[in-house]
């Protein structure tokens, strides 16, 4: 049995969609969990469109997602004398013919299916002429000579058996006038080249399956086997669109999610293991298989999304979480600013708060809303709500905690709880009104981690330095 190989093949006319991410990861994830390969291959042949910062996008959100593949990518354009090679093979056998059809007589050719209701198909016009008839000059596209009769049948991993009328299906053109090859015969002779044994993509590419085995069949060629998955709409069941979260891979890092995190949710967005949500890559390799592949179209839900991403952040040990968020600043908005002021001081308060911290994000754009104390300057900025929690009566009671804490032989959160909370039941007041002024002197903010927390973080110079800022 021949080892398995899948392939991505996306198109470098735009970013790395996130239907295109969840292909490339049912493809890695089935060539990992068969000991495989899955192969890279940019189908670039659309020159006008295809451009190199595309490739470079399509390159590194893979990358990001840790979809790791084998070998160099492959450009599909490069392969074009070898497309054109397998074009005269076809020609040679019969089973391809030369199409002097001026764009006047294909416009009317569509112009009378439409009149009469009929799909938009090639008459055949050329395909059995007699080549005496061809006028003087005239340039010529070459069509496959498909079977116009009988029925094609597709037994898809994922859709089943999936039968095709031929005579639904035209003479498709392989090579066009000005030369360049088309779409499916270039994808036939690449993944026969490149020893591809499974097919995994989109449904909409279901009718190509059937002229692909058309090619396949003539050249004597072994079809792989084909599993075509289902589409992503958006929550509301609609066609996928930028508000549901037809984004760019690098939209999601710059939004905070998490690669592990992303992987996880797009791999229940048509495949399923019973009623699990939370998958570790190692588990999605060992369980994904094409048969749990559903064919109803998957629904992306942002709020799910965040849930699954927030389980990750929750998990993720602190000094792996430290190194993520590290490399997420340079994408966030701010980041770069943030990345330039995080010293080996701010680094280590940033660890130690990062239990506390991490218990609430579900990105990590909202771990750095939460870290914004980390990296503040003294004296602290404070927004409005916190000004007022800062009243005389406040910062004269923070004056007299002062000492008292200073004085802490145990800078850690639980001792310095039991400080404050003597302090309160001494003066007769609720932990609330000092925790509060307490919060804003420290963060510049009443919504934070828990206060104990956030002088554990800061350590003990630096937070006594910050109440002192704001103590009468």
């Amino acid at each position: 049995m021949s080892p398995v190989v899948t392939r991505f093949a996306p198109s470098p006319t735009g970013y790395l969609h996130i239907g295109g991410a969840r292909t490339a990861l049912f493809n890695w994830l089935f060539a990992k969990g068969q000991g495989g390969r899955m192969l890279l291959r940019i189908e670039d042949t659309d020159r006008a469109r295809s451009t190199e910062p595309a490739i470079t996008a399509i390159l590194d959100g893979l990358a990001w997602l840790g979809l790791d593949w084998d070998g160099a990518p492959i450009s599909q354009y490069a392969q074009g004398p070898r497309h054109r090679e397998v074009v005269d093979m076809l020609l040679a056998g019969g089973n391809a013919y030369r199409c002097y059809c001026t764009p006047e007589e294909l416009e009317a050719m569509r112009a009378r299916a439409l009149g009469e209701g009929r799909s938009l198909r090639y008459e055949g016009t050329w395909r059995d002429r007699d080549p005496a008839d061809v006028p003087a000059g005239a340039t010529f596209a070459i069509r496959f000579r498909a079977p116009g009769s009988g029925e094609t049948v597709i037994d898809d991993r994922v859709q089943g058996r999936v039968v095709i009328q031929n005579k639904d299906l035209d003479d498709l053109v392989i090579l066009r006038s000005d030369g360049s090859p088309t779409y499916n015969l270039s994808v036939v002779v690449d993944d026969h080249d490149m020893a591809v044994t499974h097919i995994i993509r989109g449904v909409d590419h279901l009718t190509n399956a059937a002229r692909q085995i058309h090619i396949y069949q003539a050249l004597g060629w072994a079809v792989p086997e084909m599993a075509h998955i289902p589409l992503i709409h958006g929550s509301d069941g609609a066609k996928l669109s930028k508000r549901h979260g037809a984004l760019g891979v690098e939209a999601y890092r710059s939004m905070g999610y998490l690669p592990a995190g992303l992987r996880s949710y797009l791999a229940r967005l048509g495949w399923s293991h019973g009623d699990q949500e939370i998958f570790s890559t190692a588990e999605l390799i060992d369980l994904f298989s094409l048969e749990s592949v559903g064919r109803s179209p998957a629904r992306f839900d942002f709020a799910k999304l965040e849930s699954v991403n927030a389980h990750f952040i929750r998990d993720m040990p602190e000094p792996e979480l430290l190194g993520a968020f590290i490399a997420f600043l340079p994408y966030a908005e701010s980041g770069r600013d943030l990345l330039g002021r995080l010293d080996a001081t701010r680094k280590l308060w940033l660890e130690k708060a990062l239990p506390a911290l991490k218990t609430r994000a579900k990105t990590l754009v909202e771990l750095q809303k939460a870290a914004a104390f980390i990296f503040a300057d003294r004296p602290l900025e404070l927004d409005a709500l916190s000004r007022q929690a800062l009243s005389d009566e406040a910062r004269a009671t923070l004056a007299e905690l002062l000492p008292e804490l200073g004085e802490s032989p145990d800078w850690s959160a639980p001792a310095l709880e039991a400080t404050v909370k003597a302090y309160a039941e001494r003066q007769g007041l609720k932990l609330g009104a000092i925790a509060q002024p307490l919060r804003a002197s420290l963060t510049g903010s009443l919504v934070s981690p828990g206060i104990f927390e956030v002088l554990e973080a800061l350590g003990r110079e630096e937070s006594l330095a910050r109440i002192a800022d704001q103590a009468a």
